[in-house]
């Protein structure tokens, strides 16, 4: 499998989908909806909502039938960028490539941006339940795990716990609590999501919740990499974020070198977590090697 071209592939179609749910720019009140559409096509890899159609795949579901759901996986990481990059978060002037959402509409509609995607992303997988009739429960089930996911002991939680560890020393105990659940927290319930509506078996299930677990810790850890030794032209925006914001990280605790190794051993466990899955889990397989060697 060439990786690069089938995550290509299944961008143009969470693109395209993404296009379809969205309220056009110029419905009003065009401003907020115009700032939803700057980052929500401001040129991400797709690499969430991807792992949540390749869940499908792996299982043996049909990947349509997730895609409303996936496309509110991608709604949710964007609202959280948005929110993350504002001054008083991470203060970030650059996301791949381009000004940050409240550089370009203020602070205030950068907010009510975020907000805006959020809800939507709700408003998604009720959606994608109409559109392809899954079993009510296991549409419940998505979305309870969908909210739990984002709230305050899932991605905001682990917002709040890194805002906490600023200028602290931080074990990696704590480290791997803050990542679990700042990133890796909608990578587990993205690949979950797919497996549910697709009615995975527990075993099944079992494997990708550890598959999804382990891929996200090595994602994590490969960004703080990035945000040290990175080439500011392909990664999209300025380096060194971490070390102006005093965060503790996989890179400034332990060294590159350490970093990589424990990065290399999720990534390890990951591709493990899939041995039981046949050639349907490919995509799965390679979303692993592209991680392990990325440079964006």
């Amino acid at each position: 499998m060439d990786f690069l071209d089938a995550l290509a592939k299944r961008a143009r179609t969470i693109d395209a989908a993404l296009d379809r749910y969205l309220p056009p720019e110029n419905a009003d009140p065009q401003v907020i909806h115009a700032a939803m559409r700057y980052s929500v096509f401001a040129g991400g890899k797709r690499i969430r909502p991807a792992l949540t159609l390749a869940a499908a795949d792996a299982v043996g579901g049909n990947p349509e039938h997730v895609l409303p759901a996936a496309c509110a996986i991608e709604l949710i990481h964007t609202y959280s960028l948005i929110h993350d990059d504002l001054p008083a978060m991470d203060n970030d002037d650059l996301r791949r490539g381009k000004p940050t959402n409240h550089k370009v509409f203020g602070e205030d509609i950068a907010i009510l941006a975020g907000d805006a995607l959020f809800t939507h992303a709700l408003h998604l997988l009720v959606l994608g339940g109409r559109e392809t009739g899954p079993d009510p429960v296991l549409l419940l089930t998505v979305v309870e795990e969908v909210t739990q996911a984002c709230g305050s002991s899932g991605l905001i939680g682990g917002q709040v716990m890194d805002l906490l560890a600023e200028g602290k020393p931080v074990s990696e105990e704590d480290l791997v609590r803050i990542h679990r659940a700042k990133t890796g927290a909608l990578f587990r319930v993205g690949v979950r999501a797919g497996a549910i509506l697709s009615g995975a078996g527990l075993e099944q299930l079992a494997s990708l919740t550890t598959y999804a677990e382990n891929f996200g810790l090595a994602f994590q850890i490969t960004d703080d990499i990035l945000d040290v030794t990175g080439d500011e032209a392909k990664i999209g925006k300025l380096v060194g974020s971490d070390a102006r914001n005093r965060k503790s990280t996989y890179a400034t605790l332990f060294g590159i070198g350490e970093a990589r190794a424990k990065a290399d051993r999720a990534c390890s466990d990951a591709l493990a977590a899939l041995d039981e899955l046949g050639r349907e889990a490919d995509f799965l397989r390679h979303a692993v090697q592209f991680v392990a060697a990325r440079e964006y």
